[in-house]
């Protein structure tokens, strides 16, 4: 049992945005616990109805003033904002509130052993796969990740033992606040820059968490991404680099092939000696590098190749994350979460190992800043796709003050020699797709707002 004396102070907490992905999670683990979870929520959703079966008393879109009034603390959400009216309430009454990631940190002291997952791409998948060989290997471990994870049937697991594995987001230096005995770092690319502003500032951050670490802890870093190969300089944690193109490296792999589904096979090699040859369930070279670091901390825990194996076999994939939704006209569709150039590149290439006519990309571009900065990135990535729809920018956390649209895309496509669709209804995408799909074609959903709603629009009901 994980040793919880540093919060139990807070025996009755109220959490405002208590149906969000991390927010539910940690409502979870404390009522595991024993202590009083009260919540709110502007609106209903899976994540509220689950904290209503555990117990969880949930307001929808009225201030639970009595709720308040009783608790020890009040956790709130990043979205909530200093005027929120249950903020207020909190305040008149002189109960103490905390922000979501600081609670989280102080959650992660209770664990033995806390493992974060971090890095700019592939978090939710590498956090999933991890989450899956420490169970396979019956250790009970908690677990929270940024996407639904089926063999959990949710985005968090409360477990008995002192591991705690958790994807770890770089956003507004959250993940500062955690206290990890472990970490992977996936790769470091120039993304948050309406936060961060440079990729130089990226990197301090990463490395201010690096920092972190503590001196029996471990650093599982890829040494094939220029930005992430220098971070063992700035800890006294044991290192364990991964790599395939860099073969001077702890695990490595080779004689990489790809089935029909383009699933990956693979040789590891573990301090230039044979490991194991591990077969996928899911697309794409970008995941053989996510394997490499999966193994890499799970060997270093103790798990047994055959294990690891096993787990790996079995994952298909986080929510989300090149999902198979079904066919229209005889094509197959995917959606995936991938908003970032970097993203839609390793999609496409995961594309390229599978067998198909022509492929259509739906695209929705994420935030007004992401778009302007990295717009000739985007446009880039976006030619390896014979088909291209734009969808209007999904505003997330940003006002447009300046009347953007994603016509600047279709516009920096077309000076690429590219004609891209923009069509900004939901409806009309989906009827011209329906009129315009091949048999043997593969469509693919992309961005990390509300374009996922395309592919049950145009899928054919069995």
């Amino acid at each position: 049992m994980p040793n919880i004396e540093n919060i139990k102070k807070y025996k009755n907490v109220h959490m405002i945005g208590i149906g969000g992905v991390s927010m539910s999670g940690i409502a979870a683990i404390l009522r595991n616990w024993g202590f009083t979870v009260t919540g709110y929520d502007d609106s209903p959703s899976d994540n509220t109805r689950k904290m209503e079966e555990l117990g969880v008393k949930v307001s929808i879109g009225e201030v639970d003033e009595e709720s308040i009034k009783k608790s020890d603390v009040v956790i709130y959400s990043a979205a909530i904002k200093e005027t929120h009216p249950e903020m207020e309430v909190a305040r008149k009454n002189n109960i103490p509130t905390i922000e979501r990631a600081d609670f989280l940190g102080k959650i992660t002291r209770c664990f033995k052993d806390t493992i974060c997952i971090s890095g700019t791409h592939g978090k939710s998948t590498t956090t999933s796969m991890v989450a899956l060989c420490f169970m396979e290997a019956l250790r009970d471990p908690s677990i929270q990740v940024g996407a639904f994870l089926k063999p959990i049937n949710g985005n968090y697991k409360v477990g008995s033992s002192e591991d705690f594995i958790i994807e770890a987001c770089e956003y507004v230096e959250s993940f500062l606040k955690f206290s990890p005995k472990a970490e992977i770092i996936l790769n470091i690319d120039n993304d948050h820059l309406d936060y961060f502003k440079t990729i130089e500032n990226v990197k301090k951050a990463f490395i201010k968490y690096i920092k972190l670490l503590p001196k029996d802890g471990i650093l599982v870093y890829n040494a094939d991404d220029k930005n992430s190969s220098d971070l063992p300089k700035y800890t006294k944690a044991k290192s364990i680099s991964y790599g395939i193109t860099n073969k001077d490296v702890n695990f490595f792999a080779v004689n990489i092939v790809f089935d029909k589904e383009g699933f990956a096979e693979f040789d590891v090699y573990h301090d230039d000696v044979f490991y194991d040859r591990i077969k996928l369930s899911i697309p794409g070279m970008h995941n053989v590098l996510n394997t490499l670091a999966c193994i890499a901390l799970c060997n270093e825990y103790g798990i047994d190749s055959k294990t690891i194996k096993a787990a790996l076999l079995k994952f298909k994939g986080a929510d989300r994350r090149f999902e198979f939704k079904g066919k229209v006209n005889g094509a197959k569709v995917y959606d995936d979460y991938g908003h970032h150039p970097t993203e839609i590149v390793a999609t496409a290439k995961s594309l390229m190992n599978k067998k198909y006519e022509k492929s259509w990309v739906v695209f929705q571009p994420h935030t007004y800043s992401r778009t302007v900065n990295l717009l000739s990135d985007f446009a880039k990535a976006l030619l390896n796709f014979d088909n291209i729809i734009i969808l209007d920018i999904y505003a997330a956390r940003e006002k447009n003050p300046k009347g953007i649209t994603s016509q600047i895309l279709v516009d920096k496509l077309a000076d690429l020699g590219k004609q891209a669709k923009y069509i900004p209804d939901f409806d009309d995408c989906a009827n011209y797709l329906k009129e315009n799909v091949g048999k043997n074609d593969i469509v693919i959903t992309l961005g990390a707002g509300t374009v996922t709603k395309i592919g049950p629009m145009i899928v054919e009901k069995k």
